[in-house]
């Protein structure tokens, strides 16, 4: 039986499309295809039932899938020993994150880190949404959320700071915000409601009720860029926004927010090389970007 047509088999019972299982496999989906049918008539029975949602294994599939994850196991613990594992790490894995701390934080350090490994390839999802390691749509997932359940390892990556930030302009041209109250009135910069991918990103709840929003968006970046211009006060993370010597913190010392990421892989692939070493690369990355991460609460408006 093709090794190779089971190495198929395997992503696409994990991906449940073949776009995805195509993606990770580094080839045509009608490779995958083909892959899946040459199989199908090896084992003389089908696999997988398509769907208009992508494929579900059969029972055929699902009695097959754990023999198939053995015979991977073992060849990933012989090839790990072989002297070509030794000449550096090569293949690709997939970054998850959000979109300002992958933005922010971690592609400056992974272009570096890429640089020191020229047979690895990285990609950085880095997405106003929820990159899902169920769906096989990334390798690493760094979220805002513990993941609940399923053969994952998890780890809390770091903790990070958000603050009430408003631009020296806006602050000259409206009333003073000395305490809670006096936000009222004032113009507000947020996320989409009904379109929070965690809610994690409920911090005006925590805050203040607005009643008024200048301007509301998916992405942390634009909403950064509104406060910039003037347009209105926002929550941001003090990674994105305390390096900016136009914005000023309102409320310092009332309006701080402490919030996760957490980092999690598929338990399945924590003894590849490549994974553990970028693995361990993420959390030295978010060690050594600690101040950045979770400046001082002490510090005051800048």
């Amino acid at each position: 039986m093709d090794w190779d047509n089971l190495r198929y088999f395997l992503e696409l019972a994990r991906s449940g499309t073949l776009m995805s299982a195509a993606r990770r496999l580094e080839v045509d989906h009608t490779t995958v295809a083909r892959r899946i049918q040459s199989l199908e008539k090896e084992v003389g029975a089908p696999l997988f039932s398509r769907e208009a949602g992508g494929h579900r294994l059969t029972e055929a599939g699902r009695r097959l899938q754990p023999q198939v994850e053995a015979m991977e196991s073992a060849f990933q613990a012989v090839e790990s020993t072989a002297p070509a594992s030794q000449e550096g790490l090569s293949g690709l894995v997939r970054i998850g994150a959000t979109e300002g701390f992958g933005t922010v934080v971690l592609a400056p350090q992974l272009a570096l880190f890429a640089a020191q490994h020229p047979k690895l390839t990285i990609d950085l999802l880095a997405m106003p949404r929820l990159v899902h390691l169920s769906r096989r749509e990334a390798d690493i997932v760094i979220s805002l959320e513990r993941p609940a359940r399923g053969p994952v390892v998890v780890t809390k990556l770091t903790d990070y700071t958000l603050r009430l930030y408003a631009s020296k302009q806006y602050l000259a041209a409206h009333k003073p915000i000395k305490t809670r109250e006096d936000l009222r009135g004032h113009t507000f910069i947020s996320y989409v409601d009904d379109l929070l991918f965690s809610k994690e990103l409920q911090y005006l709840d925590e805050l203040h009720r607005p009643d008024a929003f200048a301007l509301r968006s998916t992405s942390v970046l634009a909403q950064h860029s509104a406060v910039v211009a003037g347009a209105g006060i926002a929550v941001l993370p003090a990674f994105v926004a305390d390096g900016d010597k136009g914005l000023r913190t309102v409320l310092p010392a009332q309006a701080n927010f402490t919030r996760t990421f957490w980092m999690s892989m598929p338990a399945e692939t924590k003894h590849l090389a490549r994974m553990q070493t970028v693995w361990e690369f993420l959390r030295e990355t978010a060690a050594a970007q600690r101040q950045l991460l979770l400046p001082d609460s002490a510090v005051g408006t800048k």
